[in-house]
């Protein structure tokens, strides 16, 4: 199978390529996804109800990272992989509408747990299969493709075992528990056999479609905060539009623009500048898996926490029975705000030591800060703990943004200079060929 050629409808990669148009199409669902999770989670705001949100994000996660490593390998928008992947992604959209019925069925229709588990195991399944296709004749691949296989099957077991356990052992609260506790116990599986593979004859083969495609998932996340927003189950339609409300969108807005900046201003391009430098297959694997694959799950699970602290915020400002700054936030919606920004925060230092071996100490104040802060937002209305919020999360980034001057004139000259480059290439061969 040749670099521009292709057998049986698959062409394989290559060092230069990008992101394609269909792979930005599997993550419209994935859009829809996020938006289900924090509306499952909203409608039981429990500490057992977190705890679903993370689990249920964790396994959307894996899933979205397998459709990655496919990406990496494959041109995706070539030969037969495109009906291909219209019906994997058919089967996470059915996964992404089961979301809300996953641990809880409805009476009325389909079992949804089991509906969930089926989904999951067909898009795990897919992406398994043409994995191995693709390396089938990798040695090392052949060699251990039990080690791919078996954790996908006890993985999806027990999320089946989840969906079927008989009720009849267990009252609702009993239920719920142990039906979560399989699922963790999947998760375990999927993410430990992760770090056990190690390479498993996959490298990357584009470092710039890696980082691309994780930056890209980190937008999707931060677009779900923008949604979440202005969204509100009753909607906002009918409501007047008070100077509260505008208050409470800019305050979202600059929060969301800070988390931007702190990623891809100068960390997204710096690790994938180090990403093209390690130039062993094997380590690139590993640090790829590791730094985008693992540490970029709390990345995506701060966003999502943000977002849930955020909905239906400008619902309630604009509801005339509400006070003007707002009520104070609930307990859970509190945490969720706070804590999310300190997880992303505290998931982008793992990554600026990992891949840049650089210590990100205004970071570091800025998540002690607003641990510091939140008794302090407990009892005050919901604008100023967002403006709050705001304000701290802001100064942090700036903070951290003037200590990495030197560095980040560096990383951006890099990153400008290679776009020349390939710009420069681009308009050379579209001369000849155009």
């Amino acid at each position: 199978m040749g670099e521009g050629g292709g057998m049986r409808g698959v062409r394989r990669s290559a060092p230069g390529s990008r992101a394609t148009p269909l792979e930005l199409f599997y993550d419209l669902v994935f859009v829809f996804a996020f938006l289900h999770v924090t509306t499952a989670t909203a409608g039981n705001p429990t500490a057992r109800g977190l705890v679903q949100c993370l689990v249920l994000l964790a396994l959307l996660w894996w899933c979205w990272s397998g459709f990655a490593v496919l990406g990496n390998l494959i041109r995706t928008d070539q030969g037969i992989v495109p009906a291909i992947g219209f019906v994997t992604i058919a089967a996470a959209f059915v996964l992404a509408l089961s979301l809300p019925k996953a641990f809880v069925d409805r009476p009325g229709g389909l079992f949804g747990p089991l509906v969930f588990a089926t989904c999951y195991f067909l898009v795990r399944v897919s992406e398994t299969v043409i994995f191995l296709w693709i390396g089938r004749r990798n040695r090392d691949v052949r060699r251990r493709w039990r080690l791919l296989v078996l954790p996908l099957l006890l993985a999806t077991a027990l999320i089946v075992v989840a969906g079927l356990l008989p009720q009849r052992l267990f009252d609702g609260t009993a239920e719920s528990v142990a039906r979560l506790l399989c699922w963790l116990a999947a998760l375990g599986v999927e993410y430990g056999a992760g770090l056990t593979l190690r390479g498993s004859g996959w490298t990357v083969l584009s470092a710039g479609h890696w980082a691309e495609r994780h930056g890209q998932i980190v937008l999707v996340a931060l677009g779900e905060t923008i949604i979440a927003l202005g969204l509100s189950p009753s909607g906002i339609a009918g409501l007047p539009l008070t100077w509260p409300v505008l208050f409470a969108a800019l305050l979202g807005v600059a929060v969301v623009a800070a988390m931007w900046w702190a990623y891809f201003d100068t960390l997204a391009l710096g690790m994938e500048q180090t990403l093209h430098r390690t130039r062993d297959p094997e380590a690139r694997a590993i640090l790829a898996r590791n730094a985008y694959s693992y540490l970029h799950l709390p990345v995506i699970a701060g966003v999502i926490l943000f977002a849930l602290g955020l909905k239906g915020l400008i619902h309630e400002g604009a509801d005339p029975n509400t006070p003007s700054w707002g009520i104070p936030l609930p307990g859970l919606d509190l945490l969720a705000l706070y804590g999310g920004v300190a997880l992303y925060l505290l998931a982008l230092i793992a990554l600026g030591r990992l891949m840049l071996d650089a210590p990100r100490w205004p970071t570091i104040g800025g998540i002690l800060l607003l641990v510091a802060l939140v008794p302090v937002a407990g009892p005050l209305p919901e604008l100023i703990a967002l403006g709050t919020l705001a304000l701290a999360t802001t100064l942090a980034v700036a903070a951290q943004t003037v200590v990495d001057s030197r560095r980040r004139a560096g990383v951006r000259q890099k990153a400008f200079e290679e776009q020349l480059a390939a710009e420069e290439e681009h308009t050379r061969w579209r001369g000849h060929h155009l």
